[in-house]
């Protein structure tokens, strides 16, 4: 038996305990995982120092260290999370609906846990703690594969929360860590559809192709953010500037990080203008010829380019003439998470909302708040860019499902 079975063996053993598990239970254990995280940051910095020292050696690009770094103001923010999502309200249990049949029957509908979640993700241990502190709410086992960069991070994190686990008494295989990060480890827990009911992978677009086309288990979609401004004609052109901005220089190595900004023609040279002096080479513009007559750019665009999660300090720009133009961009090049128009014509900004097909659409603000925290679902498991069973960030809720209670007495069918 290989070690992957074992893990997806003991996690459906934990199953039936943890998805029983009383509210209070739950609470108590969320509870102790932050303070144990608050307890030990001088542990979890030092452990960290181990992987950002290896990815600086390794040539990995600042902003990916960025990612990848915690500090002790990001330790704090991932207690936070944990202690908001214990005091989310326990979906479980939930009765979403009911009736009783001309026949006697009496159906309800109830909501309840998915069972085993396996969670594959890169060089981000924030999601270790985000992902673990979900499924434990939401009465889910999370079997947890983070990338080789944060292999010492992923380890003092999840065996701090397995400790908070035991303490409380819950069984500590609700919280499971790959901590083989070879390719082929991966490549068998894709396949462990006997254990594991979902898979979601966190990540670049390489990470979640490869999960999308070798996986036997069902996939949730996440992450990819090929996210877009459109800057309309009728823009606020210093607004525009700092939603541009913030979109991509607050935190560029994230998904809701723009990679791409769309400027009407009329507006194009104003606005360029503008931006090119606030950024002041800070970040690198791509763009089509009509770009190039207002800021310098490294090259002109290919397709490529525009579909590019460049995850930098690197932005792909287009001059449209119209908005309909913009819209239609957007739907062929961008990856249905997070796009934005910033615009003081309602007519516009109601079409851009309407036609745009992605998860979060805004007007006239930042597509950084496209995260569970800021939408009030306390942390996130991911950012969901499909359509079916969930979309957008995904709370406690998007980590369920529901079943049928049919009571009766004695029916049988002619």
């Amino acid at each position: 038996m290989s070690y992957i079975e074992e893990l997806g063996i003991a996690a459906k053993k934990a199953e039936r305990a943890v998805s029983g598990i009383s509210v209070g239970a739950k609470n108590a254990a969320l509870k102790a995982i932050a303070d144990k995280l608050a307890a030990n940051k001088e542990l979890i910095i030092k452990e960290n120092a181990r992987d950002v020292e290896a990815a600086r050696a390794n040539g990995m690009s600042e902003a990916m260290q960025d990612r990848l770094t915690l500090t002790e103001k990001r330790i704090d923010a991932m207690s936070e999370g944990v202690l908001q999502v214990m005091t989310l309200d326990d979906p479980i249990g939930e009765v979403l609906g009911g009736k009783d049949l001309p026949n006697g029957l009496h159906i309800v509908k109830k909501r309840v846990p998915l069972g085993v979640i396996g969670i594959i993700f890169e060089s981000r241990p924030n999601v270790t703690v985000d992902a673990a502190a979900l499924c434990l709410k939401s009465g889910n086992v999370c079997i947890l594969r983070g990338g080789s960069d944060a292999i010492h991070s992923n380890k003092c994190l999840v065996a701090l929360m397995r400790e908070a686990l035991k303490e409380t008494g819950i069984c500590e295989d609700a919280i499971a860590l790959v901590v083989d990060t070879s390719r082929q480890a991966a490549g068998e827990m894709m396949k462990l559809d006997r254990y594991i009911d979902v898979l979601i992978p966190r990540g670049g677009g390489g990470l979640i192709s490869s999960v999308m086309r070798n996986s036997t288990i069902p996939v949730i979609q996440t992450g990819e953010g090929n996210c877009h401004v459109y800057v309309d004609r009728f823009a606020d052109i210093d607004m525009a500037v700092n939603i541009v901005d913030n979109a991509k220089t607050q935190r560029p190595s994230v998904c809701n990080a723009i990679e791409n900004v769309l400027v009407h023609k009329d507006v194009a040279e104003q606005f360029f203008t503008a931006l090119a002096e606030k950024w002041n080479g800070k970040v690198k513009f791509i763009g089509d010829e009509e770009t190039a007559k207002y800021v310098a750019v490294e090259h002109i665009a290919t397709e490529e380019d525009y579909r590019k999660e460049f995850l930098d300090y690197v932005i792909a720009a287009k001059v449209v003439k119209s908005i309909d133009e913009a819209i239609d961009h957007i739907n062929a090049f961008g990856t249905r998470h997070s796009e934005c128009i910033v615009t003081i014509n309602l007519d516009n900004a109601e079409k851009f909302q309407q036609s745009v097909d992605a998860a979060a659409v805004y007007v006239n603000a930042s597509t950084r708040f496209t995260d569970g925290f800021e939408f009030g679902l306390g942390a996130e498991i991911g950012i969901s860019t499909q359509k079916l069973h969930a979309r957008g960030p995904m709370g406690l809720e998007a980590l369920t499902t529901y079943k049928y209670l049919i009571n009766g007495k004695g029916q049988i069918r002619q």
